[in-house]
């Protein structure tokens, strides 16, 4: 299930669902086994969604049906309206965000095929929060934002737009001594783990 809603609505080979299941070591009669599964998890499921394509299966779902899906769409949507109000986009994306009860695909951590989802899926949700702080930041909650960026930035030290947020959230708050140390801190962290200095920002 978890490889079909990775690559939903796509047809997946069986040789790849065979393959990255077993990870190279299949049971005797890998083709009958993963049919075998295919029935449990439509009768699981009690879904028609699940088809079999030439070679393969596909997963079919709507947008609405996952929350990853409903999440890239509402991110996309944000993303393609100019000079929305930071209200509005604080709101969608605060309700993209809510959506998120954990990492993505926890269950399957340990699965090679998982971590290229899981990853993409992580770099969205942190550039959707990124945005979600910059409109809360035009809306003048910077006070309130300065403990929730300090935890983003202990998790996530390599961010330079989360660091860019807090320094001018403490710079509105005036702490501008606190916001000059932040910065001396994310010079640092960049010098010694990537070598590189900050950008303008």
């Amino acid at each position: 299930l978890g490889l079909l809603l990775v690559h939903v609505n796509r047809v997946v080979s069986a040789d790849r669902l065979v393959e990255e299941l077993w990870e190279g070591l299949p049971p005797k009669s890998p083709g009958a086994t993963l049919q075998t599964y295919v029935h449990r998890l439509r009768q699981a499921l009690g879904l028609d969604s699940l088809r079999t394509r030439a070679g393969g299966y596909v997963l079919e779902v709507k947008d609405s049906d996952l929350d990853a899906l409903r999440f890239e769409r509402a991110v996309r949507e944000v993303s393609q309206i100019e000079n929305a109000s930071p209200r509005w986009v604080a709101t969608r994306l605060g309700e993209a965000l809510a959506w998120w009860r954990g990492k993505a695909l926890a269950d399957f951590e340990a699965a090679a095929w998982a971590r290229p989802e899981t990853d993409r899926l992580e770099e969205l949700r942190l550039a959707a929060l990124e945005d979600l702080v910059e409109a809360r930041l035009a809306l003048g909650e910077h006070g309130v934002l300065v403990p929730e960026l300090e935890m983003l930035v202990s998790q996530h030290p390599l961010r330079e737009r989360l660091w860019e947020h807090l320094i001018l959230a403490l710079y509105r708050c005036d702490r501008q001594a606190e916001a000059l140390r932040a910065y001396q801190r994310v010079r640092t962290t960049l010098a010694e783990e990537l070598g590189l200095e900050p950008g303008p920002e």
